[in-house]
């Protein structure tokens, strides 16, 4: 039974992670509920292999307590991950991602630990490579809205890979689409929750920009699983993780109208800044390294992410 911290491991998908590594492993959750939820973890909280610390990874604290305690593996799923959060927070998506990153590697050299880091496929920024494979270096505004999301990953990319280089820390990237699930916040702003809440709703969905705009939805589970693998895997380079299957934002806002059975319309707004027109990963690395694939359609997916909102919708 290996000692296993998730950082971030109450927010969406590092919840899901940890009902994944508990059933084998003994598993610390830090997170500081920036935008976190307890809620996501209370199933968890009578676990004798699952223990709860509400820290920030950034601060000396953090760094000074788990020094201490013999850990065997780290996975940093530590940042605000939504444009509605990371613009709220800027200083704390950029100090997740430079400090909080250092902190966490830093346990790793100590522990002789590996890490893994998850990156994101806002790296690629508005890309010209499409679709994006992990060699394409992107094309990122470093100073525009989204760029304290954007560069807080990057640089976590850069940190992590010189740890590699210079201490021979065991290090695990993978740069993550997007992904959709239950325990998404209604109020997150990303796209499946937006959409779904203002279908159950009957407001109409909002689309920012023509509808032309394209991305590639994976459930939450066939995430948690492509995770697992690498951090299990001798891969020490950045693995994209998502679905494949491109779809415009109009044709998705469609497919959840239906699957609603919504009468909402269509209100579209002004494009976002920096909003990538374009998003779509290149999984033959991960295909052939990992052996990993998704599983979960899309009707299937959004059919459960649907019912999981319902429960939430008087709630949030």
């Amino acid at each position: 039974m290996k000692t296993i911290i998730v950082a971030g491991g109450a927010g969406f998908l590092g919840s899901h992670l940890c009902d994944e590594l508990v059933k084998e492993n003994k598993v610390i959750c830090v997170d500081n509920l920036i935008t976190g939820f307890k809620d996501n973890i209370k199933h968890l909280l009578s676990n004798r292999y699952f223990d709860y610390v509400q820290m920030d990874i950034c601060s000396k604290e953090f760094f000074d307590k788990f020094s201490k305690i013999k850990i065997d593996r780290i996975y940093n799923m530590a940042s605000p991950a939504s444009p509605v959060d990371y613009v709220e927070y800027p200083i704390e998506t950029l100090m997740a991602g430079s400090m909080g990153a250092k902190n966490l590697l830093d346990l790793a050299l100590i522990h002789k630990a590996r890490i893994l880091v998850a990156s994101t496929s806002e790296i690629y920024g508005d890309p010209l490579e499409h679709p994006q494979k992990e060699e394409y270096w992107g094309n990122v505004n470093p100073i525009g809205v989204r760029s304290c999301y954007d560069e807080a990953k990057r640089f976590m990319e850069a940190i992590t890979s010189a740890y590699k280089r210079k201490h021979n820390v065991s290090i695990r990237i993978v740069r993550i689409f997007n992904t959709y699930g239950p325990r998404m916040r209604l109020t997150d702003g990303r796209v499946v929750p937006n959409f779904i809440s203002q279908a159950l709703k009957g407001e109409p969905l909002t689309i920012y920009g023509d509808g032309s705009y394209t991305r590639s939805f994976c459930y939450v589970s066939d995430l948690v699983a492509g995770l697992m693998a690498l951090m299990d895997s001798d891969v020490d380079t950045p693995v994209n993780l998502g679905n494949p299957e491109e779809r415009t934002i109009l044709e998705f806002a469609k497919t959840i109208m239906s699957l609603v059975s919504s009468k909402s319309s269509i209100k579209y707004m002004p494009a976002l800044p920096d909003d990538p027109k374009k998003r779509c990963p290149d999984i033959s690395k991960a295909k052939k390294l990992l052996g990993w694939n998704t599983r979960i359609d899309l009707k299937t997916g959004i059919s459960k992410t649907i019912d999981y909102f319902k429960s939430r919708i008087n709630v949030d």
